[in-house]
């Protein structure tokens, strides 16, 4: 399966995930952006009654880069992504690379599987949900129902926050690395941040509360971190979760 480049639209965050595509085929602007509008396109026109299904808008657009017609490959294009590309503009790439152009309109004319369509809506909190494209409607993942997720470490700094709030120590330990748990427990954590910690702790939460919605996360391989208030939490990646390395 290849991801192609996500987009937002409407504030939502959306991927699309293909077949892998053959070797020499490319993922430029034919088949990257342009392809993710029009298969968004098509599936918001489908939740709003009309008959044109993500696959449907998918054989098409790639009907028009196989057959080279510019012009209906460009129809198929969303309002953000023509207004970032002119038409003009958008058939002189295509014109340029007409071997590339045929090679992914081939490509996407006969998946072995179904595109695979997600989207990642973010609350005015921070808070992210995960749908996905099935049956003709936007779905809800069944990762949703997890409150505390630690597979990426925007999910894990979500969780973090949540378990802080709720004073869930007993989850907080789950987010703690192995080089930091011996001798840890709930309940000294518990001891601990509800007494001499407090104070730092109850600042912490205000901080990360505050930055989570907008706060961009700095990720290098195993590593990562986002910068709150006056401070920094950091991230490590062990046994493919994400952990609370330390915060400042």
């Amino acid at each position: 399966m290849e991801e192609l480049e996500s987009m937002r639209t409407h504030g939502v965050r959306v991927v699309v995930i293909l077949p892998t595509m053959g070797r020499g085929a490319v993922t430029s602007l034919i088949g990257g952006l342009g392809l993710v509008h029009a298969l968004v396109m098509g599936a918001s026109a489908c939740a709003g009654g009309a008959s044109q299904d993500p696959e449907s808008t998918l054989h098409a657009y790639a009907r028009a880069l196989e057959d080279g017609r510019a012009a209906d490959a460009y129809r198929l294009l969303g309002d953000d992504a023509r207004r970032g590309m002119s038409f003009e503009a958008f058939k002189k790439t295509l014109d340029s690379s007409p071997d590339d152009a045929k090679e992914v309109g081939r490509a996407l004319s006969r998946p072995t599987t179904p595109a695979v369509i997600t989207a990642t809506v973010t609350a005015p909190s921070g808070e992210t949900l995960d749908l996905v494209w099935n049956g003709g409607a936007w779905k809800i993942e069944a990762s949703a129902i997890d409150l505390y997720r630690d597979d990426t470490p925007r999910h894990t700094l979500q969780g973090y926050v949540r378990a802080l709030e709720r004073k869930r120590y007993d989850v907080i330990l789950r987010y703690v690395p192995d080089a930091h748990r011996e001798g840890l427990d709930a309940a000294k954590l518990k001891a601990a941040w509800e007494g001499p910690d407090k104070d730092e702790i109850d600042q912490v939460l205000a901080g990360l509360k505050q930055a989570m919605p907008a706060a961009s996360i700095e990720e290098t391989g195993d590593r990562a971190q986002m910068a709150y208030g006056a401070g920094v939490i950091k991230l490590v990646k062990e046994h493919g979760r994400w952990k609370v390395e330390d915060f400042d």
